[in-house]
């Protein structure tokens, strides 16, 4: 077998947060159970020694939500033990921890860093968008809580890059965002297309909305490069790298899904972080093998269905870039697949940074 990575939700849904534009809260919303509750350490256990038995050269853990600290420090601690414990192979092990920052303390920060987990941090960015938004059970602005939990993470050398969900709400203010992130030095940087409900249209991301949005941003991002400013912004990183011949690093980046195993708190198996039905459960780790999840998955051809896109999609000059967009950005949400909701973002976006993006890529080339 190639590397595997593992996406472990183990607090299933739950969350001290009531972020506005959950897109896991509409998805849970919509199974026979909405909340899995807390992964079981029998649970845990299994998870860890098959897939440390399966795997070859590299197996990565990723622990998402819902908010993952939910489960408690010690959860964390066993998922270590555990790793050394079945790691009879002596594959590389790679841990990663997505959360929203607000128990994040000394202790857990501590932790975070001496083991090596590489941390997303939630942050919509300047107050005015991330408090509007990303807001606490009561109701209240977060911001203030989660910029301590970065300086925490940075007193202890721990890893870790922020994630922005990209709203049309976003994409006005993105000037200030960039600016507020370079005064708190945050430079390692992943920004979301924020997601509708499945089927509905919510308004959240308009075309127009995130092509001006991926314009402001590459005009900020362009000059600081050519600049000789470091600042990491995945997806623009993804294209340069796709200039120079190198695969999409980025799932939704690929064209087509690639295989992940994301796994609810009771061990059941899913195909993607952004379709954990019921309809697209592909079985239980508690009971079955890696290979009998492959079988469901190829039987339901969930990667072959990604790759199928609408045929103008071929004829376009930007496919080698774009390559169609993620799969849930075709889904209107009836199971059929049609052209990106974003398509039209693209299409204004690529002729605008196209020069810069090559003249960039070129430097990289040199080593400049």
């Amino acid at each position: 077998m190639p590397p595997i990575n593992l996406l472990i939700k183990p607090a299933s849904g739950r969350c001290n947060m009531r972020c506005r534009y959950c897109f896991y809260a509409d998805e849970t919303a919509r199974r026979a159970v909405k909340d899995y509750g807390i992964m079981q350490e029998d649970t845990l256990e299994v998870l860890v020694q098959k897939a440390l038995s399966y795997a070859d050269f590299k197996c990565t853990f990723g622990f998402q939500g819902g908010e993952p600290t939910l489960c408690g420090l010690d959860f964390y601690r066993r998922v270590v033990e555990l790793q050394k414990k079945y790691n009879h192979k002596n594959l590389v092990i790679e841990n990663a921890l997505q959360t929203n920052g607000l128990l994040i303390d000394d202790e857990w920060a501590q932790f975070l860093a001496e083991n090596k987990f590489l941390v997303g941090l939630s942050i919509d960015g300047s107050s005015a968008v991330h408090n509007k938004n990303r807001v606490d059970a009561k109701g209240e602005g977060t911001l203030r809580r989660v910029l301590e939990a970065a300086e925490r993470l940075k007193k202890y050398k721990c890893d870790f890059n922020v994630l922005t969900v990209v709203t049309d709400d976003t994409a006005q203010k993105i000037d200030l965002i960039y600016d507020f992130f370079a005064r708190h030095d945050l430079r390692w940087q992943q920004y979301i297309p924020c997601l509708d409900a499945f089927g509905e249209d919510d308004g959240w991301l308009t075309g127009k909305g995130y092509a001006t949005f991926l314009k402001k941003l590459f005009d900020r991002w362009a000059e600081d490069v050519l600049s000789g400013r470091f600042i990491y912004i995945r997806q623009f990183e993804n294209y340069i790298g796709m200039l120079l011949g190198r695969p999409a690093e980025s799932c939704g980046m690929m064209g087509c899904f690639s295989m992940q195993y994301v796994v609810e708190a009771d061990g059941g198996v899913y195909p993607c972080d952004f379709y954990v039905l019921d309809q697209y459960r592909l079985g239980s780790l508690k009971d079955q093998s890696f290979e009998e999840v492959d079988q469901k998955r190829r039987e339901m051809r969930f990667i072959e269905a990604s790759m199928e896109k609408d045929a103008d999609c071929y004829k376009c000059p930007w496919h080698p870039l774009c390559r169609g967009g993620c799969r849930r950005d075709r889904d209107d949400g009836d199971g059929e697949l049609k052209r990106s909701r974003l398509c039209g973002a693209y299409q204004e976006f690529f002729p605008y940074a196209l020069p810069r993006l090559q003249l960039i890529a070129q430097r990289v080339a040199q080593g400049k």
